[in-house]
């Protein structure tokens, strides 16, 4: 007899090496169950069923080879959202929440607000913020259609309208003649020869995480598109790596003319490049 509670302390032994193994092994008993945690909790001296166990061990191995707990049971939760998400798509992190939340505090300033999510993948910035901000038009693009299929799913199952266009950052805005007021983006970041000493290249898209030679490739290429894009005022906020800070910096200097702020993420970590288009661009 396999007990609730039993197989959960098996399962968090054989997930030891990870960072939350008790957090793990209940999500994913959760998903077996179709349940809540806390049923866990209130119920672990239920019995679990032949099936049940079989799957369950079956889960906890894929964890233990290393496959994301969010790929495994195909959701993420994001700010007060739970989303859909595959290995299309790079798994929403804790730390973009606080892009999100800026761009919910800057938006709550302007009368009417056009927004672009630029890389969108699973969608996590556009639907959330399109969630709470519902009298906005928010345009999402990213260059993978298979990603834009998820997004558009997550768009669906929180009930709200986005524009989503394929292409290559912002060049499908930039095409139809799109103006915003505001821009988010959580472009790839990651130098490229970085990436394959990096847990995270194993399971999630390379297209999501492969900045470049030094990383800022795509950021350096947005730069350049703004001048198109945004109105004379809008802000941008753009996801960068913690050691990026100084040459984003230069380069929104360089390129835009423009100073920025460097919001830091509830680690204490740079990570948000924060400034405003000024006119004559």
């Amino acid at each position: 007899m396999t007990m609730i509670r039993s197989s959960l302390r098996a399962a968090t032994s054989a997930l030891a090496g990870f960072q939350t193994p008790d957090l793990d092994a209940q999500v994913l008993l959760a998903h077996t169950l179709d349940a809540k945690r806390v049923y866990l909790l209130a119920n672990g001296e239920l019995e679990l069923g032949v099936t049940q166990l079989r799957r369950f061990t079956d889960l906890i191995n894929r964890r233990a080879a290393g496959e994301p707990v969010a790929y495994i049971i195909g959701s993420k939760s994001f700010y007060d959202l739970e989303l859909t998400v595959t290995p299309e798509v790079l798994i929403p992190r804790p730390e973009t929440e606080l892009l999100l939340e800026e761009a919910l505090r800057l938006s709550a300033q302007m009368p009417t607000c056009q927004v672009a999510d630029i890389g969108t993948g699973s969608g996590a910035l556009a639907v959330t913020f399109a969630k709470h901000m519902p009298g906005s038009q928010v345009y999402a693009t990213d260059i993978s259609e298979k990603a834009l299929r998820i997004a558009r799913k997550n768009a669906k199952r929180h009930g709200v309208c986005i524009e989503f266009l394929q292409g290559d950052l912002a060049q499908p805005l930039v095409e139809r003649g799109v103006s915003v007021d505001l821009l988010m983006a959580n472009l790839p970041y990651i130098a490229t020869e970085e990436l394959d000493g990096l847990a995270v290249s194993k399971y999630e898209p390379a297209i999501a995480l492969d900045g470049g030679g030094d990383g800022l490739t795509c950021i350096r290429h947005i730069l350049g598109e703004l001048p198109e894009l945004c109105r004379e005022g809008a802000w941008v906020l753009l996801e960068i790596g913690a050691d990026q800070a100084d040459k984003a910096r230069r380069l929104v200097g360089e390129t835009l003319n423009a100073r920025c702020d460097v919001l830091q993420d509830y680690a204490g970590l740079d990570r948000i490049v924060r400034f405003q288009i000024s006119a004559g661009l």
